[in-house]
């Protein structure tokens, strides 16, 4: 479908004092937004709130004589002024005023405007954007061809110059590598590689590289850590005891997964259904672990229907956010009172999901086994299919998967939510308004579900999923509510470029490294961040894409950052979760008090210096550093972080003891190479900042230097006390004076906003 927005409209955002009306009204990017935001909760979908039997989401309830008034209509097309719509919107009534007074809501004058202008060109109704399945646009003529690289270049600079805008120059090889790096593989280029890109004049050295980043074994995990927000993994159950869980062998599939490039209807059709399959293996059976990531109850005296129902819940609502964007949970207890979601559509769904034989609860909470379904990982499984999970020692390895009982259990609509008010019986299926679920397409099954999802007729599946990649390395998505693509969400700031992604995507295979490629080679990807005052003014969110975003580092990426450039970092791909430093007496304040996590027990050795995705997340108390970052606390699947700047992140980068003890370690290697400090204090601000220092920052540092050594020279007992932050044996060394004067300075670098912002 290609839509085109108007000038000055993207998404449900007006600069309303100065906006013209467009000289044609949409009923998807004007109109809709309006209603759905004042009309709908009255109005709408949801038959049992809706209000004298008047309906607005719909072209028929909108054209439809009044309940109790048969000659008057709420919209009447060409006709405002016969229009109820339009009358009481523009009431002076307090008693008749639409909405009403007691909503606290009101139309702007912009928006009548628009009202009444749509209904004289005819109150045109179309079927909401997302739900209409993509139709391959035109690729659009533009006037400065010449910066073109790939087709979604042609789609920005239009809408660039639609506005008025003109994009950015291309940002320098040393922001680019410093930027791809992190979008590709969430770790600073090594000096080697910095020198190495530097060096190449060749006009294939930019996609060299990110040949070369999209074979590193580090882009899976890069990849992965957005995916297990959406899988909501953590290592512990959740609930008041949050007893110890063990997924991890399901994360190892993951970054697997992304590393063999496995095309993402495979990688969608296994985590759904991989027990079902016909072709099925080991490996198949351990990606359903995704459906098992909820959190589970271990105490004591639960009613066990009640939870087993919120697994199931819980299992429904992540499938619609995770794989359609859409705001399932909203129908559980009645109608959608936006989307055409149905109660009935609800449970439909929710009955996929309902034949688990599984418990409310299993065990206590330091059960030894993993809550049946599950699947013990054997000795013969790691040396054949299953070679890409890091166990490492003998111990029994069982992780939660996915089964069908032999007999199939009744699913009901469940009045007001509740487990126990079963209603009208339901068999299988999900919202027509999104795709009829024809069962002799698709079995009656979690694996005709994934069919029903990959289906080329599914208008949500391939535009969540490039949406999604659009917003991990844009830090927004084309789809700013990348969970909600629904009526409340915003709307797309360039649907075509959307529908062409989402067709281009499909048409080549769901191909994950390829859409990546595509993204980060563009013309739009590879500009400069630079900031133009009339750019600000007239586009201050960067809607329009005109420049590159100024992102921060993300929580895992932070740490990661610090480890990789100090030096510190161990590279190991997969295994179990590791416990680093931590501030005592964070898990012992919010423990049940009883179990094996009910203490924390920090690693040591090489497990102190993990990847950040490899941190052990215990849901009741989530890693605090990551938290103070934005991480998820993963109780439910998301699929956008916040992304703040609160003074407690400063906190961290000045006390953090990974902080510390990484400047330690990198000082300590500078000291002993045999080259003048100028030099030593330069390779530091490379490591870090991944560019060279300009002079002023030279002097500044170099001055810093010389104050620092001075004062630790006349307090020795400081400059020991320092360089003994963190577990990573100190180098020996008689120069300590001059390590913790170097050690200052490094830890001043790390500190500077640069340091962990993506440019």
């Amino acid at each position: 479908m290609v839509l085109v927005i108007p000038v000055g409209m993207t998404g449900c955002q007006s600069s309303e004092g100065t906006a013209k009306i467009p000289d044609k009204v949409d009923f998807n990017f004007h109109i809709r937004p309006i209603l759905s935001d004042r009309c709908f909760t009255c109005h709408g979908p949801d038959a049992s709130q809706r209000k004298e039997d008047l309906r607005l989401d719909t072209r028929e309830g909108a054209l439809a004589a009044l309940k109790d008034y048969e000659d008057r209509y709420a919209i009447v097309p060409h006709n405002p002024e016969a229009s109820e719509v339009f009358l009481r919107v523009t009431s002076e009534d307090t008693s008749l005023v639409m909405p009403p007074v007691s909503s606290n809501m009101k139309l702007s004058e912009y928006e009548i405007k628009l009202i009444k202008k749509w209904i004289e060109q005819g109150a045109e109704f179309k079927p909401h954007w997302s739900l209409v399945p993509p139709q391959m646009p035109t690729i659009p003529t533009v006037d400065e061809a010449s910066w073109i690289t790939n087709e979604i270049d042609y789609f920005t600079l239009k809408k660039m110059e639609e506005v008025g805008l003109s994009p950015n120059p291309k940002a320098d090889k040393v922001h680019l590598l410093k930027r791809v790096s992190f979008d590709l593989l969430g770790l600073p280029p090594t000096l080697e590689i910095q020198q190495k890109f530097l060096s190449d004049d060749s006009p294939e050295a930019y996609e060299k590289l990110i040949d070369e980043l999209l074979t590193s074994q580090h882009y899976g995990e890069k990849m992965a850590i957005h995916w297990l927000d959406v899988a909501r993994y953590a290592d512990s159950h959740g609930y008041q005891d949050d007893g110890l869980r063990t997924m991890w062998p399901w994360r190892d599939w993951v970054i697997h997964a992304f590393n063999q490039n496995y095309p993402y209807d495979q990688f969608l059709t296994w985590q759904l259904a991989g027990d079902l399959i016909p072709d099925k293996t080991r490996e198949t059976i351990l990606a359903t672990g995704f459906n098992r990531n909820h959190k589970i109850t271990q105490e004591g005296g639960v009613i066990d229907e009640e939870y087993r129902i919120e697994y199931v819940t819980d299992r429904t609502n992540t499938f619609g956010k995770a794989f359609l964007g859409l705001t399932f949970e909203c129908a559980k207890c009645h109608d959608h009172k936006y989307d055409p979601i149905s109660q009935r559509d609800y449970y439909s769904t929710f009955a996929f999901f309902n034949h688990v034989p599984e418990k409310g609860i299993v065990g206590t909470i330091d059960a030894s086994f993993a809550d049946p379904p599950n699947m013990e990982i054997t000795d013969e499984d790691l040396e054949k299919v299953l070679s890409f999970v890091n166990k490492k020692d003998t111990a029994t390895l069982e992780v939660m998967v996915m089964k069908d009982s032999m007999g199939l259990r009744d699913t009901h609509i469940l009045t007001r939510g509740n487990y126990d008010a079963k209603g009208e019986k339901v068999a299988f299926a999900t919202p027509e308004a999104i795709l009829e679920y024809d069962t002799t397409r698709f079995e009656k099954n979690r694996l005709g579900l994934a069919k029903w999802l990959i289906s080329r007729d599914n208008p949500l599946t391939s535009r969540v999923l490039v949406n999604r990649i659009w917003q991990e390395i844009f830090g927004r998505g084309i789809v700013k509510t990348s969970g909600d693509f629904g009526m409340q969400g915003e709307l797309p700031t360039h649907p075509e470029l959307l529908d062409w992604l989402a067709l281009d995507f499909m048409n080549n295979g769901w191909d994950m490294k390829r859409l990546v490629k595509l993204i980060v080679m563009s013309s739009t990807y590879t500009q400069s961040s630079k900031l133009d005052k009339k750019a600000i003014e007239k586009d201050p969110e960067n809607l329009y894409l005109a420049r590159s975003n100024r992102i921060r580092l993300g929580a895992e990426m932070v740490r990661d950052h610090v480890l990789a450039s100090s030096g510190l970092l161990n590279p190991e791909i997969g295994g179990p979760s590791v416990k680093p430093y931590q501030p005592e007496g964070v898990w012992e304040s919010s423990t049940s008090g009883r179990g094996l996590l009910q203490t924390y027990i920090q690693d040591h050795g090489g497990d102190l210096y993990r990847r950040g995705m490899y941190t052990f997340i215990k849901r009741t108390v989530p890693p605090p550093v990551m938290l103070m970052y934005d991480a998820s606390n993963r109780d439910q699947c998301e699929v956008r972080r916040l992304n703040t700047n609160t003074p407690l992140q400063a906190l961290v980068m000045l006390n953090d003891p990974t902080v510390l003890e990484a400047s330690r370690v990198l000082s300590e290697k500078l000291i002993t190479e045999h080259i003048p400090i100028e030099e030593k204090i330069e390779k530091a601000f490379q490591l870090i900042l991944c560019r060279a220092s300009v002079e002023e920052e030279k002097t500044l540092l170099i001055n810093y230097y010389n104050e620092e050594l001075q004062r630790f020279s006349q307090h020795p007992q400081e400059a020991n006390k320092f360089i003994t932050i963190g577990e990573f044996p100190a180098k020996e060394t008689e120069d300590k004076i001059q390590v913790a004067a170097l050690m200052q300075v490094i830890h001043t670098v790390y500190n500077m906003e640069e340091a962990i912002t993506k440019s």
